[in-house]
């Protein structure tokens, strides 16, 4: 019984990450096109006829989606993608041109199986823990996924054999690797805060109130390293306005230039999936998870849990479009401004983070 949960959790937990990011793709499609003023994908589907009977009373929902860009985003791209040709160049490695983009994505979706998506509950005797893996190391787990993904990306520029790959993994590799150390750091700080190194433990410990009155959310008890996060975080997942690795004025297509097809759109599910993850991440470290604010749920009851989940969505897909929107309001720095935001700005303002919140916790 507990291997069939198991496998359930597994396949919730998997779908849940590949609806967030297909939502990502398709607020990312049509939140563009909001911002800059054109209507954006709406033509497959939007125009369909049929005289099959069995197929009108679906035609007004497929027209409705087919004008909210979903069959352009969620079925139309990737049908494409999986006719397209395969191309490996000439040169490379056919072996490590397939490996980067599974190692670029593969710890994207390890780091889903440690993060709780609702509280604890019940059900028919188990206690179920929605999460695949309860570790008590979550947050260093997540930490160490980031550090393998740099592996796909560099990877994948050098198998490419062409210099724009190759300049775009070099310029990920230094990214990624800068930006993990003011993240790490307000990590350090949240775990000095709630004392703890479980995801699921500091969501309880923001359930507590401050002098009584305020949610010690980790907005309030780290306002200053959920600003440092929150920069980091976009930088980490190579979004705009911190896309050098792939600034298609300068590079084409950043390391995955020379990759097409299935192995192309897994490099952009993989994108995707971590806006996702990044927005997951703020709502349980500095949103309280599922909390309300001042409302008391049951515990271990299924519908709670329930409740919880939604509220827990909600937090997650309202960061997923605040990264969207500022990916199409701010221009791309340049990479000099790039990596002196990174280590002489948010570096030293982590540290100074770090060390303020661990006087205080001692003095206080």
């Amino acid at each position: 019984m507990e291997l069939g949960i198991l496998l359930i959790k597994v396949f919730i937990v998997m779908n849940l990450s590949l609806v967030l990011a297909s939502l990502c793709t398709w607020l990312e499609r049509k939140g563009s096109a909001l911002i800059q003023d054109r209507v954006g994908a709406n033509r497959a589907g939007a125009f369909v006829e049929s005289k099959r009977w069995y197929v009108k009373p679906a035609l007004p929902v497929i027209r409705a989606m087919g004008w909210l860009g979903v069959i352009n985003t969620l079925m139309c791209d990737s049908l494409k993608g999986l006719w397209k040709e395969d191309f490996v160049p000439e040169g490379a490695s056919k072996f490590l041109h397939g490996l980067a983009p599974v190692i670029a994505v593969l710890p994207v979706m390890l780091a889903f199986a440690v993060l709780p998506l609702a509280p604890d509950f019940t059900l028919g005797g188990y206690t179920i823990h929605p999460r695949v893996a309860a570790i008590d190391g979550g947050l260093l787990f997540v930490l160490a996924m980031g550090s393998v993904a740099v592996y796909g990306v560099a990877i994948a520029g050098w198998t490419g054999n062409n210099k724009f790959s190759l300049l775009g993994a070099l310029r990920a590799a230094a990214q990624m690797i800068s930006y993990e150390l003011p993240m790490g750091l307000v990590f350090v700080a949240i775990i000095v805060v709630y004392g703890t190194l479980d995801v699921y433990s500091i969501v309880q410990e923001q359930q507590k109130l401050l002098w009584g009155v305020i949610p010690m959310w980790g907005v309030v008890m780290q306002p200053v390293g959920f600003v440092v996060l929150l920069l980091a975080g976009m930088a980490e997942t190579k979004r705009g306005p911190f896309d050098l690795p792939e600034a298609e004025s300068e590079l084409v297509a950043g390391y995955f230039t020379e990759y097409s097809g299935m192995k192309f759109l897994l490099f952009w599910l993989g994108e995707f999936a971590e806006i996702a993850l990044f927005a997951l991440l703020l709502a349980l470290l500095f949103f309280g998870g599922w909390d309300i604010p001042w409302v008391t749920l049951p515990q271990g009851v299924w519908w709670a849990a329930l409740v919880g989940h939604i509220v827990l969505m909600t937090k997650v897909v309202f960061f997923c479009v605040l990264q969207i929107v500022i990916r199409w309001t701010l221009p791309r720095f340049r990479y000099d401004q790039l990596m002196n935001m990174g280590w002489k700005m948010l570096l030293p303002v982590a540290l100074a983070n770090l060390v303020i919140t661990a006087v205080l916790k001692v003095a206080l």
